[in-house]
């Protein structure tokens, strides 16, 4: 039998990857796709008036292969791809596409979900199977059940065709992140901390190269950026690192972005809206875009104020290094960690060792156990890659959650960080515990040294976890992170925040060969520091997010090079810095509609992050018990059960202005 179809008997309900090949994935998906879509039709053709139990919980017991098989199958696809899995991701993704179009589409479905709609206040609904209702029917009406005829027909064919453009735009991306690469005579080292030498080595063996190189991966080219003295090299790989997915031929995703912005852009028209803007931000906290933009320029002003005045000092550093002309977007990074280590007197070298990927995984643990109690037990379990490791999460002795991390960088997977849960926490209609993967490319090493910026990265995913892991509702359609876009990353960035407690640095953050603690002047300077380049950091994200805004109102544009100029043009975008993620390969944006409108929900969610800790720091301070518990019983716990803002204010008693957001920046005099 397939066991991707089969009741796993393994641990907790882990998926038995030594037992599943990439042979099992495609007729494992044809029967769940089956089995799924006859569970759907008997619910819509059913001849019983329709109640919420033989509708709405009717269709939360269906799908149940299809949701083992596609936990899986997208689990091994981004963390380990190959080129049998990505084939088969662009055979399927037209193919789910069509199957859950034609679920949505089905007029006789949501007749039966209109009924129930309509009948809710005689129906004795608890407020979570009022909250249920409620979005599956908002999901139905915005995904275009009331069309007919040519317009439904269209609506089907978009919707397969941006299944399809996403996942191409995905795979050229990662196709150019894999190819290239830059070898390094050892000359070409010098100048460079030890870590960065051991990383550029060790990505040679990798990719067999014969001696060290330069990758796109962040997690090496990043900090080559900061340390390489040879401008010639940094300009060579900064290039290359802005040009991924856009060098032409297969893997250029320039004409796949305006083909996407076009078609949403439609999908938005037939469903009555005039932007997809309007359409997708109507289901969000923001609204709608005046909202977003008023945000983002409230922020871009004093970012760009600091930013331009940090440009001002590191061009003449530049200078004074005898290399004339203007400050260019491969010269930033590496002055600004010259400044850095004149100003707060900070040695990345000498910091890094501290950051040992081990104890930063131990310091994300202890504060989840300070803060709510959870315990962490390694697990011995087969898993997709040799690199992923597994805990079982604990609570006063009883299972909460099972946790795989899979921290390092690799060609098989795609770049950035996220977290997934292979299974969500529901009670209906049985009780399930999740299954939580985070996602990492750090650098490998003996041991895994990180930067800050990794170490951040590291508490922000695990934010997320917890926000899974925590979930206490009944149906797994609100569980966890199924929450507004712009409400979603609170729990991550807030839990950034722990990395920053002197006392849990000064615990975890131990070198990796003495094993002595940080010293408190070491300590004192990493703090002293952590809002220094912020107008850098601020301006690339900030640009991103006006720019996808943009792309999204108004007249989709057939040059998306020449949109992108235009906008960063108007907002008066600092020379020597660029977007974080350039139009051909923002994939919060194009391989997916997630982010799409979305990306602002970053800054948004910080906004609410930077008070939330206020409200620590205002109590008892970072592991306050009352405010810890008001956290889980208030977001964590709640999933999207309630309206995000409403979730808010019951944690914090108000929503949350600008200020502590810029505060927090060092934005503000």
């Amino acid at each position: 039998m397939n066991p991707l179809l089969q009741d796993w008997k393994t641990p907790f309900g882990i998926a038995p990857f030594d037992a599943i090949t990439d042979d099992d994935f495609a007729p494992a998906l044809e029967e769940a796709l089956a089995a799924h879509k006859a569970e759907m039709e008997a619910i819509a053709n059913n001849p019983e008036p329709a109640t919420f139990a033989n509708t709405i919980e009717a269709a939360a017991k269906t799908g149940q292969w299809l949701d083992q098989v596609l936990g899986v199958f997208f689990t091994v696809a981004g963390a380990d791809s190959n080129p049998a899995r990505e084939a088969l991701q662009r055979d399927f993704s037209p193919i789910l596409s069509a199957h859950f179009a034609e679920i949505s589409s089905n007029k006789a479905l949501y007749a039966r979900y209109d009924a129930v709609w309509n009948a809710r206040d005689a129906l004795d609904l608890t407020p979570e199977q009022e909250r249920v209702l409620m979005l599956e029917h908002r999901g139905f009406v915005r995904g275009g059940v009331a069309l007919t005829g040519d317009a439904e027909v269209r609506m089907k064919e978009i919707k397969s065709r941006l299944a399809v453009l996403g996942t191409q735009f995905t795979q050229n991306l990662l196709a150019d992140e894999r190819s290239w690469f830059m070898k390094l005579d050892e000359g070409d080292l010098d100048g460079l901390p030890d870590f960065v030498m051991d990383a550029a080595r060790a990505a040679g063996e990798d990719k067999e190269a014969g001696g060290p190189v330069v990758t796109l991966s962040r997690s090496l080219i990043t900090p080559f950026l900061q340390f390489s003295p040879r401008r010639d090299l940094r300009e060579i790989a900064f290039k290359a690192w802005e040009a991924r997915g856009a060098n032409g031929g297969e893997t250029d995703n320039r004409a796949i972005a305006a083909e996407t912005l076009a078609l949403r852009k439609e999908r938005a028209a037939l469903l009555g809206y005039d932007s997809f803007a309007d359409y997708k931000l109507e289901t969000e906290m923001a609204k709608e875009p005046a909202a977003v933009r008023d945000l983002l320029m409230q922020v871009w002003e004093p970012a760009k104020a600091q930013a331009n005045a940090d440009a001002e000092v590191l061009t003449k550093m530049m200078h004074a290094d005898g290399v004339n002309g203007d400050l260019a977007p491969w010269d930033w990074r590496y002055y600004a960690e010259k400044r850095r280590a004149v100003e707060h007197d900070l040695d990345e070298a000498a910091l890094k060792p501290y950051f040992q990927l081990d104890r930063m995984i131990e310091a994300s643990f202890s504060c989840a156990t300070r803060l709510f109690g959870l315990e962490f037990k390694p697990l011995d379990v087969p898993l997709y890659h040799p690199d992923c490791r597994a805990w079982e999460v604990t609570r006063d002795g009883k299972h909460v959650a099972v946790f795989i991390g899979d921290y390092f960088a690799r060609g098989s997977k795609r770049s950035g960080a996220w977290c997934s849960a292979m299974r969500g926490q529901a009670k209906f209609p049985k009780v399930q515990s999740p299954v939580v993967i985070n996602v990492c490319n750090f650098a490998k090493g003996d041991p895994a040294l990180l930067s800050y910026d990794d170490a951040r990265t590291l508490f922000h995913e695990f934010g997320h976890a917890l926000h899974q892991m925590l979930s206490d509702v009944t149906y797994e359609s609100i569980s966890g992170t199924s929450v507004a876009r712009d409400f979603v990353e609170l729990p991550s960035q807030l839990y950034e925040h722990w990395l920053d407690v002197p006392e849990v640095l000064g615990e975890f953050a131990t070198h990796a060969t003495t094993g002595e603690p940080m010293p408190r002047e070491m300590l004192d300077k990493v703090l002293g520091a952590a809002t220094f380049d912020m107008g850098f950091a601020t301006v690339e994200y900030v640009a991103s997010a006006l720019v996808d805004l943009a792309f999204h109102e108004g007249t989709p544009p057939a040059d998306v090079m020449a949109k992108q100029a235009e906008v960063l043009e108007s907002i008066g975008m600092p020379q020597a810095i660029t977007m974080r993620h350039a139009t051909p390969q923002f994939a919060h944006v194009f391989a997916g509609d997630g982010y799409s409108s979305g990306y602002y929900s970053y800054m948004w969610s910080e906004v609410m992050d930077a008070d939330a800790f206020e409200a620590f720091e205002e109590a008892g301070g970072a592991f306050d018990p009352e405010r810890a518990r008001a956290l889980e019983e208030n977001i964590l716990s709640t999933g999207g059960s309630r309206d995000a803002a409403e979730l808010y204010i019951a944690f914090r008693g108000r929503l949350p202005g600008v200020e502590a957001l810029l505060k927090g920046r060092g934005l503000v005099a």
